[in-house]
């Protein structure tokens, strides 16, 4: 009688334990069934070093792209290095260093895009990488280094225009990037900011060579530094050379000219590259005029 009590008290606890087991939910078996549940779950979440740019299309499947084109964005990072190098030099009080860093970093930031073209390396993150790269090298380091060359003399002044300047470059290059699909290529909408910093670069290493005080030419510097950051932001044409064809066939003449600009340049590039820059930041206002008239 006890062994027939004690098996119909098990018969009558198993579909208790049955019905008490299909109520409990199923624990999770790992990550997967984590994103499966939330689709929002990130699988690079967390300390990570990938990249991820989005998805496209293959072999009829969405495949995410991971990583970065390595080449030209060696080349944007050899221009924000240049750039930082700059700053450096400038705070221990090596200017002419620091300018011809800044013409490096032109030359460094020119490359990047034509490789990733001729390779057909585009991407956006090298977009947006060399966008805050030309706000460093072409903002805030000539900034700097005018600063600490001649606008520190002027007090607040001072500060307040190479401050202006590093905030003009930033407000130009933001123009450029939302304005990059419907602007005309022939032209720039304001003064490129590698173009402004060229100017600023170009004083302070020709005034270095040439044994000029800071302190005595500050006014005129504060004026220069100004002057560039408006035409950065304003709305005046500037000539990209975008139509030229370096790809043709020129005539031999051509590059005999190559090579005298190169020679004149080598023989005094202070004074030879502030003034090609410095009048190439004028020839947008006279030729506004010019066609005003």
């Amino acid at each position: 009688m006890v062994e027939k009590a004690t098996q119909s008290e098990e018969a009558d606890t198993q579909p208790i334990q049955q019905a008490s087991k299909e109520s409990q939910p199923e624990e999770s078996s790992g990550p997967a069934d984590a994103s499966m549940e939330h689709p929002e779950f990130d699988e690079y979440e967390g300390v990570t070093f990938e990249v991820v740019e989005g998805e496209e299309m293959e072999g009829g499947k969405k495949v995410r792209r991971r990583g970065v084109y390595l080449l030209p964005n060696l080349f944007t990072t050899g221009a924000l290095f240049s750039g930082f190098y700059a700053i450096v030099a400038a705070m221990n009080g090596l200017f002419e260093q620091s300018a011809i860093a800044i013409f490096v970093a032109m030359v460094l930031d020119g490359l990047d895009g034509r490789v990733a073209r001729m390779t057909n390396t585009q991407s956006e993150f090298g977009a947006q990488y060399d966008s805050l790269s030309d706000c460093i090298s072409f903002g805030v380091a000539p900034a700097l280094v005018s600063y600490s060359w001649s606008l520190s003399n002027l007090g607040k002044i001072g500060w307040m225009v190479a401050f202006v300047f590093a905030a003009c470059a930033a407000l130009r290059l933001a123009r450029f990037n939302v304005q990059i699909e419907t602007a005309d290529k022939r032209y720039f909408t304001g003064l490129p900011s590698p173009a402004a910093a060229a100017v600023v670069a170009g004083m302070v290493w020709f005034g270095t060579e040439n044994g000029y005080d800071g302190q005595a030419v500050a006014g005129a510097a504060a004026l220069l530094t100004a002057f560039v950051a408006v035409m950065m932001v304003s709305n005046v044409k500037y000539n990209s050379f975008k139509e030229l064809d370096f790809k043709g066939r020129v005539p031999f003449v051509a590059i005999l000219v190559v090579v005298l600009v190169l020679a004149v340049v080598a023989s005094y590039p202070a004074g030879v590259l502030l003034a090609i820059f410095l009048l190439y930041a004028l020839s947008g206002p006279l030729l506004f005029l010019k066609r005003r008239k």
